[in-house]
């Protein structure tokens, strides 16, 4: 499944650059980040529980960047086991561009979930994926913000 999206954040490059490379920022954001621990360098170990359609799991995974290209660019990738609900494991392409003292956020993201996820269809999976997207993307653009005028003098 290929999901893209474009999201602008009210903060400059750098800062959203920072704000996407650490640890208590992303567990903030994503979507039912219960744990989040490790740093960019040697990835992140996470646990997220999320539902799709009738499905509940708890997902334990690991998380890794590369392709790192500072502060434009990197590729994120990992998978996630969720016992009897399965697996889920992909990656996406981030990119940062400049837009008028913001930040254009786009990616490309390609995932695959097997066990009973893959039973639930793919329409389900695909519009579920794109709410969490959506969801952990609005988070950060809010945060962004509030952290931007938290480092003011």
């Amino acid at each position: 499944m290929d999901i893209t999206g474009e999201y602008r954040i009210d903060a400059a490059r750098e800062e959203v650059w920072q704000l996407i490379n650490d640890p208590q920022v992303l567990r903030a954001c994503i979507p039912g980040c219960q744990s989040l621990e490790g740093n960019a360098e040697e990835g992140f170990a996470a646990t997220v529980a999320i539902k799709i359609g009738p499905v509940k799991a708890t997902f334990k995974g690991e998380v890794r960047l590369s392709n790192i290209n500072a502060p434009e660019s990197y590729t994120i990738s990992g998978e996630g086991k969720g016992g009897v609900a399965g697996f889920a494991k992909g990656s996406a392409d981030v990119h940062l561009s400049e837009d008028n003292g913001g930040t254009i956020l786009a990616y490309k993201a390609d995932a695959q979930v097997g066990g009973k996820l893959a039973q639930l269809g793919s329409r389900l999976i695909n519009s579920t994926a794109k709410k969490l997207a959506d969801g952990f993307f609005s988070a950060l653009a809010q945060y962004a913000p509030e952290t931007a005028r938290s480092q003011q003098p």
